[in-house]
């Protein structure tokens, strides 16, 4: 017997959506969110968890995309600087400024041509919060200490770095909060379009139920399975797309200061050096053709060895493979434009609406980047808007993301803030709490007067009432949900506290590999 998907509240009868969005990436999570908040009955199906694969393996930038502008993409810069302004402002406690240093290359672009690119960098979005670029002497300036001595001139200006996992986590809680069905570890079983719209069959992975689910419009937002997906959905032709690999590698920390770097390099492409998680110095990302399976994406030696040599080429410490505490790898799938050159292809987003066997409406996403996934969201409910209602009010860009209605003071008033109310709390395990989860750290921690009261500890600084949290408010269920998407600190836990995070969650290998 298959068993009918509920919208919270039941006000639809065996399981009737306006909207099925398939993926739990950013683009399907915000996709739901706007969804949700124009008052449409939602759901929103994953097969694994949410941002598993591409959302969680970004370069964890919110940006322009200063590169793009040689590509004249500057509609895509114009938006995106735009998008970076509202993100700063929606989720504090999860964007946050980032200083970038460009160190000058002579033998690559030229200073002028670096000059008028940040100019219009500056200016192309309008003046927001942000400080203005300007050049700097490496020199006299910090941020030189870690170069080579060959780098004394460069330039820096202002981007945000982003939790990017955590972000997705927060746009579903948001639209969970408004009345979305969020199923994760839900497979994709089988669909059928009619007149008045889709019957889909999934599976519950972790028990095998099945559901019936349906749904007037259905919103294929998987990313690098899109044709997969639109296979399953009886489409006979596939999308002109492009896979491409990013990756990224994970060192001891290589420089002081909060500040970054973004490295020039002979091929023309940049790669980043980002502080991350405190300890550690993040690189990335490479741009490859994808030609592999898309459930394990790695990064192969060729990439680590490009990305060493990056750093090496700028930094007076040399690096080299065996200093690689982590990396991850994540595919992108863009719109196939017939450029040769992987890394020129655009990271613009189409969406494109069709119907499938002539009845049932297919909203299918291309491309696009983290930075601009809300108006992404925007721009795919307005196009399903004719299909689907719902209101026609556009209000995500000023309603904040959980967590982040921070007081007047903003982010660092309420560390302040934290400080008093839970002396008891490591200050660096606090601010990893209040980064992480903004204002809704008080939910986590309600009631709890002393460490004791946050129950056992998991390794780390992650308790068991952390733990508790995520189980229940953020649909993590493996040690990979907490360690790796949730918190970053699985760089942090010895083998046997992973091993003790398993027992706490009842969670053993099998069911792991089934997840």
């Amino acid at each position: 017997m298959i068993a009918a998907a509920e919208p919270r509240g039941g006000s639809a009868a065996g399981g009737l959506f306006d909207l099925l969005v398939i993926g739990g990436g950013i683009n399907g999570v915000g996709i739901a969110r706007d969804a949700a908040g124009r008052g449409l009955r939602v759901c929103l199906l994953e097969q694994s968890d949410l941002a598993a694969y591409t959302s969680s393996a970004s370069t964890k930038l919110i940006h322009g995309g200063l590169r793009y502008l040689e590509h004249r993409e500057f509609r895509l810069v114009r938006e995106a600087l735009a998008e970076r302004e509202r993100l700063l402002r929606i989720a504090p406690h999860l964007v946050h400024p980032l200083r970038f240093v460009l160190p000058h290359a002579e033998t690559l672009r030229s200073r002028w041509r670096i000059r008028v690119g940040l100019f219009v960098y500056d200016h192309l979005g309008g003046r927001g919060c942000l400080p203005g670029s300007r050049s700097v002497d490496l020199r006299r300036d910090g941020a030189g200490e870690a170069l080579r001595s060959e780098y004394r001139r460069g330039f820096a200006y202002w981007d945000c770095r982003v939790d990017d996992s955590r972000l997705v986590v927060a746009n579903a809680c948001d639209a969970a909060e408004r009345g979305a069905l969020i199923l994760t570890r839900t497979r994709l079983r089988g669909a059928r379009a009619g007149r008045d719209g889709w019957t889909v069959e999934c599976e519950r992975l972790a028990t095998g139920e099945v559901l019936g689910i349906r749904a007037a419009v259905l919103v294929n937002a998987t990313g690098a399975w899109v044709n997969v997906i639109r296979g399953l959905l009886g489409f006979r032709t596939e999308l002109p797309i492009r896979l491409v690999r990013g990756s990224h590698i994970v060192l001891p920390r290589l420089f002081q200061g909060e500040h970054a770097y973004i490295l020039q390099n002979p091929d023309r492409r940049i790669v980043f050096a980002i502080p991350f998680q405190e300890h550690f110095t993040l690189v990335g990302t490479t741009d490859v053709a994808h030609g592999g399976s898309l459930e394990e994406v790695r990064i192969t030696d060729e990439e680590t060895a490009y990305l060493c040599g990056s750093m090496n080429r700028y930094f007076g410490r040399t690096i080299a493979a065996q200093d690689v505490i982590w990396s991850y790898s994540g595919v992108r799938a863009l719109h196939d434009d017939g450029l040769g050159d992987v890394s020129a292809a655009s990271r613009d987003y189409e969406l494109l609406l069709e119907r499938a066997a002539h009845e049932g409406p297919v909203l299918s996403v291309l491309g696009g980047k983290i930075t601009t996934y809300r108006k992404l969201s925007e721009a795919a409910l307005e196009m399903l808007q004719p299909a689907v209602g719902g209101s026609r009010a556009r209000w995500t860009e000023k309603a904040e993301l959980p967590g982040g209605d921070l007081p007047r003071g903003g982010l660092a008033e309420f560390d302040r803030e934290a400080a008093r109310r839970w002396p008891f709390l490591e200050p660096g395990h606090l601010r990893r709490l209040v980064s992480a989860y903004g204002t809704r750290v008080e939910r986590m921690l309600e009631g709890a007067r002393n460490a004791a009261d946050l129950g056992e500890s998991l390794g780390a600084d992650l308790t068991a009432a952390e733990a508790d949290y995520l189980k229940a408010h953020e649909w993590a269920v493996t040690p990979d949900d907490i360690l790796w998407r949730r918190t970053k600190l699985g760089l942090r836990l010895e083998s046997t506290e992973v091993e003790r995070l398993e027992r706490y969650l009842g969670v053993g290998r099998e069911s792991r590999l089934r997840a």
